[in-house]
């Protein structure tokens, strides 16, 4: 499980540190790709593997899930953190998660997200002052 908050920096060759707290459960592998919210979303191998069988699960005859699988599939890099626990991360997903600098990892549960440092501020700030709202949509769903 992926818990935490990392703020790390990208080199001027696109390669982004893996917290280390991160690295085992990457070793075998990993998996970037679009996220909701203008992050990126990684995966271990096993949790791509869950990740992308649910969408191809999904019927085929639903335009929406076309779409959706089309979008991460389409847009997903694999690769292995290098010895210094790094990733490269294509360009096209730095410029959908608006990256350039530094990043932010959050551990969310079964994934890490990549943000942009001042976009998940931004988001984290909107989360804590709507916690009220946020837990009473749990409860609708029935958590």
């Amino acid at each position: 499980m992926f818990l935490g908050e990392y703020t790390h920096t990208l080199d001027d060759k696109g390669r982004l540190t893996i917290p280390a707290k991160f690295r085992s459960d990457f070793e075998l592998g990993l998996f970037v790709t679009l996220g909701a919210d203008r992050c990126l979303w990684v995966y271990s191998r096993d949790e791509w593997e869950r990740f992308s069988q649910s969408l191809t699960n999904l019927p085929i005859g639903n335009d929406k899930a076309r779409q959706a699988a089309r979008m991460f599939f389409a847009h997903a890099s694999d690769g292995t953190p290098d010895r210094q626990g790094r990733i490269i991360l294509p360009d096209n997903l730095k410029t959908y998660a608006g990256l350039d600098g530094t990043a932010t990892l959050i551990g969310a549960g079964n994934r890490v997200e990549i943000w942009q440092p001042e976009r998940w501020e931004a988001q984290k700030s909107q989360q804590l002052e709507n916690l009220a709202e946020l837990t009473d949509a749990l409860q609708a769903l029935g958590f």
